[in-house]
């Protein structure tokens, strides 16, 4: 049961806390940020050494490092694109008006660069866990990835709830590019195939040949996916699910307003 049930309690004691520890940081004062950036780069660097040094370990203790390292890396991007650093080259609202392709255009210009951030920690995890026994770090990353990827789509192509709360005051523009409806065509699609996904891995956590290592690696990659899934259901759902996190919002409370700039996400007749 240890090798079930600690797991997940960590997948999701690591989901709840990094997720508010982040939005709590990005809702300090601007004269903290390059601090912040700073001690996430030297975090990042010491998750890639720990990634590589855990890589070769296959037992269980081996596996939790490796999934806490991936998170490490993940939360670094996470930072430098809410606090402004990586981006990318517009740094806008949409412009009125803009649909189709134009708009998809328009917003794939605002997170180019963090985009390519990705790919780059994507490329710079495999080339430390490539052909190493433990892939936990490297499972972990693409489930961050892939799942990330499906969010951001299902909020551009129209979800009920944006979360809009979670962006920074010098982000709020990317509201613009958001569409409030209650679901979009991609939705069914993005949580059918991830929950098809984690059949598998849950069902090698219970197999009968896995190690006491395959287990707790399986058990903590499926954790994660398993709360990716829920995260989009927390799109569409009638339900605040910002409250989870409240506590990490709570740095905004005295921030300074900047001008006030259109914002609105774009709204679809229901």
């Amino acid at each position: 049961m240890s090798q079930v049930a600690l797991p997940l309690l960590f997948a999701i004691f690591i989901w709840w806390f990094s997720t508010g520890a982040i939005l709590y940081l990005d809702g300090l004062p601007r004269r903290t940020f390059k601090w912040t950036m700073l001690g996430t780069s030297a975090l990042l660097i010491a998750a890639l050494a720990g990634m590589a040094a855990s890589s070769a370990d296959a037992s269980p203790n081996g596996a939790y490092c490796g999934f806490t390292c991936a998170i490490l890396v993940w939360a670094w991007q996470e930072v430098a694109f809410l606090l402004g650093f990586v981006t990318g080259p517009r740094r806008e609202a949409c412009t009125p008006g803009a649909t189709g392709w134009a708009r998809t255009g328009l917003a794939l210009q605002t997170v180019l660069h963090h985009e390519l951030a990705l790919v780059v920690l994507a490329g710079a995890v495999l080339a430390v866990t490539w052909g190493a026994p433990n892939q936990t770090a490297w499972w972990t990353y693409v489930i961050l990835w892939s799942m990330r990827q499906s969010a951001k789509l299902n909020v551009f192509l129209g979800v009920r709830n944006l979360n809009e709360s979670f962006l920074p005051d010098h982000l709020k523009y990317l509201q613009t590019y958001f569409t409030r409806k209650r679901m979009n065509w991609l939705f069914p699609w993005s949580v059918g195939l991830a929950t098809l996904a984690v059949i598998p891995v849950w069902r090698t956590v219970y197999a009968p040949g896995s190690s006491a290592f395959e287990s707790v690696s399986a058990a903590l990659v499926a954790s994660l996916l398993s709360l990716a899934i829920l995260e989009h259901w927390f799109l569409v759902l009638p339900m605040p699910s910002e409250l989870l996190w409240k506590w990490g919002m709570g740095s905004r409370d005295n921030a300074v307003q900047p001008r006030p700039v259109r914002t609105e996400p774009a709204e679809v007749p229901r």
